[in-house]
């Protein structure tokens, strides 16, 4: 009789994690700068238009986030596939890097070719394009 703990086999969710395309900040800021990737920003529409990276698309990951749970939105990768190609570079990112690693993975798992998470996430951008306006290259 087998392990309810999942014994041989039994622990894929870090594997699947490692997985998971990463960009940092700095290099997402170079990406986005050169146009070469677009950002899909998956936060919920209120924190959207508190304020995003220029040109970006929003498609909420979850509908709604209560002390009861968070509802996830059921056509989140129905409606990225309406907006990009499977195999446009994108950029995903939320508040800190969380909810947008479960996104690239849906997407990744969708057959989306270039997809990265932005490790994170908005927060970090916010934090490394004030670091550059403060400390320019020389």
């Amino acid at each position: 009789m087998g392990s309810l703990r999942g014994g041989a086999g039994g622990g894929g969710g870090m594997d699947e994690e490692a997985r998971i395309p990463m960009v940092d900040a700095d290099e997402a800021c170079a990406l986005l700068s050169a146009a070469t990737h677009q950002y899909l920003d998956v936060r919920m529409w209120e924190d959207f238009d508190k304020g995003h990276v220029a040109g970006a698309r929003n498609v909420p990951y979850y509908l709604s986030v209560t002390p009861h749970g968070k509802e996830k939105n059921p056509h989140f990768v129905e409606q990225v596939s309406a907006l990009y190609p499977k195999d446009q570079h994108l950029i995903v990112g939320c508040r800190s890097g969380i909810r947008s690693k479960l996104a690239t993975a849906d997407l990744i798992s969708a057959d989306f070719k270039n997809v990265r998470n932005l490790e994170g996430g908005y927060l970090s951008l916010l934090r490394s394009a004030n670091q550059q306006q403060h400390h320019p290259a020389a």
